[in-house]
């Protein structure tokens, strides 16, 4: 949301961790690992700020669910 032609932090941080997870994704497809990894962790601290700023509790609960199954994921390979 722009408020005072200005864009408020949750949104700027919301689209950085969109455009990261993306970004990830794609890496993925291309089999880039580990950095598509490095990514899915970066998104999913980034999606969980976005979680506290919003005070969203599911938002939160999901990324930390997403960042234990991807760290056990990494850490079993």
């Amino acid at each position: 949301m722009v408020q005072n032609g200005k864009i408020q932090t949750v949104d700027a941080v919301k689209w950085l961790a969109t455009a990261v997870q993306l970004v990830g994704y794609g890496m993925k497809g291309l089999n880039l690992t580990p950095y598509n990894i490095y990514l899915f962790f970066l998104g999913i601290f980034l999606w969980f700020a976005v979680g506290c700023m919003w005070k969203d509790k599911a938002i939160m609960v999901v990324h930390v669910g997403a960042f234990v199954s991807l760290l056990g994921g990494y850490l079993n390979s």
